[in-house]
């Protein structure tokens, strides 16, 4: 390992990827972390038992010399115990996101899996930084990168903006870099199954009939397209559908009819624990459904739709949804009981059933 001089530091070239680390041969503990944009001075040691990095300054804002007397003092304070109150260093993307993840109240698996792959895929060479070698400069060149597909790009950065706020309560840094970053609108598609015939002509279409009954559920409960792929038998009952875990959260029980046991028949004795199973899949589970000319979620569209045209009120076809209610009323007070709810499901049902027969008549 070399000296870190004012000379060698300032000649090391930029990480390929990643991050570089260069120790100083004389003084240990004192690093210098070199990413694609900066370079930046660290203090590390290992303090009963823990590791502790300390944050000197950014090169050539910080000189090795002044690095170098910073990291000196910093040794003499552990030295005689100050250490331990000293901050440790800004954790990495990748450790960042893992403790935010950690979180017992966060929302699904799915949605934790959901976050996990936008980072793999969108921020992969960011995930061995520590958060403070993230510039704002890196952010906005990340997004506008992202500009074909702009949905996307605003959701990653937006994933990172919330791990970087969790880490943030515990670790000194500044606002997220993400302040730099000019959204990309977003005007979502509102696309519902106008059509039903055909609807009905392409499900009937469909070369696997686990695809079929698949939309069919879709069509005549609401659900998202995760809550139906990792349904399990056990939670398929004679009165109602049970969801242990929702995108919000929480657990969700949604009242069904003679009709959704109907439309779920074909699917009985195919396997022991999934609904829709394949041995292709996760676990033995379908997860990719043959594309339509409807998304899952224009099938959870319709069936708002719908159910508001057959007179089911704005508030019930929330909860039939599963939406967080807006009032502090509805969230904390108000719980409809299934049998409270079952009556509005059947008129959903009858409408849909009734709109299907008149799209299909004569066909």
């Amino acid at each position: 390992m070399p000296k870190l001089t004012e000379t060698y530091a300032a000649k090391l070239p930029p990480a390929k990827s990643g991050t570089d680390k260069h120790w100083d041969s004389e003084l240990k503990g004192l690093v210098l972390f070199v990413g694609k944009r900066s370079k930046t001075w660290y203090f590390q040691k290992d303090v009963g038992g823990q590791t502790r990095r300390v944050l000197i300054g950014r090169h050539p804002v910080i000189s090795a010399q002044v690095a170098r007397q910073t990291a000196m003092g910093l040794a003499l304070e552990m030295s005689r115990g100050a250490g331990k109150s000293l901050q440790i260093g800004a954790p990495t993307l990748q450790d960042a996101m893992e403790a935010y993840l950690a979180r017992p109240k966060l929302r699904s698996e799915a949605h934790k899996d959901g976050i996990r792959q936008q980072f793999d895929l969108h921020l992969k060479d960011w995930l061995r930084l520590p958060l403070d070698e993230i510039t704002k400069a890196m952010v906005a060149h990340r997004h506008r990168s992202m500009a074909h597909i702009p949905s996307s790009a605003n959701h990653t950065l937006k994933y990172f903006r919330t791990v970087w706020n969790h880490a943030r309560r515990v670790y000194d840094l500044p606002e997220s870099p993400t302040m730099a970053i000019e959204w990309y609108d977003e005007t979502p598609a509102g696309t519902i199954i106008v059509d039903l015939r055909a609807w009905r002509r392409e499900v009937d279409g469909l070369y696997n009939p686990i695809h079929k009954v698949f939309y069919e559920l879709l069509l005549f409960t609401g659900f998202r397209k995760g809550e139906a792929l990792t349904l399990e038998w056990r939670n398929v009952l004679e009165d109602h559908l049970h969801l242990p875990m929702t995108k919000n959260g929480r657990s969700f029980d949604l009242p069904i009819t003679q009709r959704h046991h109907e439309i779920l028949a074909p699917m009985r004795g195919l396997d022991r624990r999934w609904v829709f199973p394949s041995p292709k899949g996760p676990d033995g589970r379908l997860s990719t459904p043959q594309r339509m000319s409807w998304s899952p979620h224009a099938h959870r569209r319709t069936f708002a739709t719908v159910a508001m045209e057959a007179g089911v009120l704005e508030e019930i076809v929330g909860r039939l949804l599963n939406h967080t209610p807006l009032s502090i009323t509805g969230q904390r007070y108000a719980k409809p009981s299934l049998d409270a709810l079952r009556p509005a499901m059947d008129i959903v049902c009858v409408e849909l059933d009734k709109r299907l027969r008149i799209n299909t008549k004569g066909h």
